[in-house]
């Protein structure tokens, strides 16, 4: 099997087109599609079913495309161990992470990162935690870092911090002057409004299953699509919501939010790195990787 043909294969099964394949790797339909005839040809059996305009790939074809990103993955990381051997002046790394990580946790990281490698090109993608599962999946991330629980066979999570999540209210919410120095009961929240990201984000998910420990379902939530989006509007009266203390220091001291306290509800959750089974991290990933141990001890400390 050559290698060139498996990555021509490889991109139409990613984007279930010819045209599309084409356009990203920079060469013309028919020779893509010349590509997989050659590869099918060897292997002895067809690797996409062609019909009604759709294409779809064929048992075969499934099995190939999971190891074809594995095979192409392990190259890119041949190259990169390479260009480390040249003291990681080049190369490029590619963090995934949820939002509250990926704004609020990581910069510092990032920034020494780029202080230490500056020839290195960071590429980072900010996304919910399925979609960050998905990539590393499909070998598109170097590293990933996520908020909500992850259970997936070719996926290891190992901790990263402890972070701690929290009712926010506008300071002159009715509920705030209730609360008192004991807080406020938590059946009380069943009938208020409440400001939620998209469904597949770590922090909405592991908030409602907190809260369904206590019996309380959330009736009347507005999605909204940022953590910032959400702190606006709770700032402005609209509802409570639940987000991670590090995201409010600055409404906090700036007298925009408050923490609302409820009886019997404290809700931490461990932030996880994610690690594709089976892939060796690159050299960058490693160096990455010991910049976010050291993140970790910090604040811890």
């Amino acid at each position: 099997m050559k290698l060139h043909l498996l990555r021509i294969f490889t991109a139409v099964a990613e984007q279930m087109s010819f045209s599309r394949a084409a356009e990203s790797l920079y060469i013309s339909q028919p020779a893509v599609s010349k590509a997989v005839r050659e590869l099918e040809s060897q292997l002895g059996q067809p690797l996409f079913e062609r019909g009604a305009g759709k294409l779809r790939l064929t048992e075969a074809g499934a099995m190939l495309a999971e190891r074809g990103r594995a095979i192409l993955a392990i190259e890119h990381n041949a190259e990169e161990d390479l260009q480390a051997l040249r003291g990681l002046r080049h190369g490029v790394l590619r963090v995934g992470a949820s939002t509250t990580i990926a704004a609020y946790l990581l910069p510092p990281v990032i920034a020494a990162f780029l202080r230490n490698y500056p020839g290195i090109d960071l590429r980072m993608t900010i996304l919910n935690t399925l979609s960050i599962v998905k990539l590393l999946l499909d070998y598109h991330l170097d590293i990933a870092l996520v908020e909500g629980p992850v259970a997936h066979p070719s996926i290891r999570s190992e901790a990263w911090q402890l972070d701690e999540l929290v009712v926010i209210a506008a300071p002159d919410h009715p509920l705030v002057a209730r609360a008192g120095g004991e807080g406020i009961p938590i059946s009380l929240l069943a009938d208020e409004i409440f400001l939620v990201r998209e469904p597949g984000s770590g922090t909405r998910q592991v908030g409602e299953e907190a809260l369904l420990q206590y019996g309380i379902r959330l009736e009347r939530t507005v999605e909204l699509g940022s953590t910032e989006a959400i702190k606006q509007a709770v700032a402005a009266g609209l509802g409570l919501a639940i987000v991670s203390k590090a995201t409010i220091p600055d409404q906090l001291a700036l007298g925009k939010l408050t923490t609302l306290r409820v009886q019997g509800l404290t809700i931490r959750r461990t932030l996880t790195q994610l690690k594709r089974v089976g892939r060796t991290l690159s050299p960058a990933a490693r160096a990455f990787d010991r910049l976010l141990t050291q993140a970790a001890t910090d604040r811890e400390g």
